[in-house]
């Protein structure tokens, strides 16, 4: 692994990272006052396409972040919806 390839692996580790807290707080609480759809929606589209971009490039930190991140993006928008529906 390059420091490039290190730097990269950092960096998308902490910024996926950020997103386990949220899932963890929606699936314990079943509250999803305060989550934004719209913004979740736009996020995933856009990380989708990081997904993409990391493809054609056979960057392999931007695959695995991206592909984990829109799990969890994809995460949060569900049990949100499952959650405001049970108010």
């Amino acid at each position: 692994m390059t420091l490039v390839d290190l730097l990269g692996t950092a960096a998308a580790t902490l910024t996926t990272g950020c997103f386990v807290p949220q899932v963890v707080r929606l699936w314990r609480t079943r509250n999803a006052e305060g989550i934004s759809l719209v913004t979740f929606a736009a996020f995933a589209v856009g990380v989708a396409l990081w997904l993409a971009y990391g493809v054609i490039l056979r960057a392999w930190p931007i695959i695995l972040s991206n592909a984990i991140t829109l799990v969890l993006a994809f995460a949060i928008i569900v049990l949100t919806l499952r959650y405001r529906r049970h108010r």
